[in-house]
């Protein structure tokens, strides 16, 4: 049986010789393999930092796609006056404004997205979203949606306390966090096509990116 690293291996596209394996080859296909691995090789040194930075942008879209998803699930789950309703809607509404804070973490060239990228009317909701992800739902800090206080009842033989706590929340979200999340799809979708077209102009050759199409549910936000 060969070691692991002198195994071949095919998809429906190519097959996948090991270098170490090189040198049973004839010597003409040798050095065609030789000149054909330098070009590669001398490429991606060109190509290296944008590389890099198609790398960290890819490390996003986990992210974009958790949040559509957690909108998707928002906009469709049925609201009913019960507590179970309640905490499924604060739960969710939890879920999407951590994963849309963790997008604007650090600079945009680390995958984050600058706050000035974003179109001009669609910034209050945003500064919106950020605030409460500081002040109510990644840290227990005073935020106007969250109000809580305590009744003393004296009766004679003792206190009664009556615990008294108020908060709200956006029934399936606001309206207006659709019109960011398409944003932001676009905004790294364009980011993509740009490291994409200064790879073309920097090393002369297409360099292809996989787009399969869009889950289904991604049409039912409205």
């Amino acid at each position: 049986m060969l070691p692991e690293q002198h195994k071949i291996s095919e998809d429906d596209e190519f097959v996948y010789v090991p270098e170490a394996l090189f040198q049973h080859l004839p010597s003409e296909y040798r050095e065609a393999v030789q000149i054909r691995k330098q070009q590669g090789e001398d490429v991606l040194r060109i190509a290296d930092k944008d590389i890099r930075g198609m790398i960290r942008l890819l490390n996003a879209i986990p992210t974009t796609a958790s949040l559509s998803y957690i909108y998707h699930r928002l906009r469709s789950c049925k609201f009913e006056a019960t507590t179970e309703a309640v905490f499924e809607q604060e739960v969710l509404t939890t879920a999407f404004i951590v994963t849309y804070s963790r997008l604007f973490a650090g600079a945009e060239g680390a995958t984050g997205i600058a706050r000035s990228s974003i179109p001009r009317h669609l910034r209050p909701v945003h500064d919106e979203i950020i605030e409460l992800r500081n002040k109510r739902y990644a840290h227990n800090s005073a935020h106007e949606s969250v109000t809580s206080d305590i009744g003393v009842v004296f009766d004679g033989d003792g206190f009664r306390i009556s615990p008294q706590m108020r908060f709200g929340f956006y029934v399936g979200g606001r309206d207006e966090w659709e019109e960011l999340i398409r944003f932001i799809d676009a905004h790294m979708h364009e980011r993509l096509m740009k490291i994409l077209r200064r790879l073309k102009e920097r090393t002369g050759y297409d360099w292809i990116f996989p787009i399969g199409p869009a889950p289904d549910w991604l049409g039912e936000q409205n």
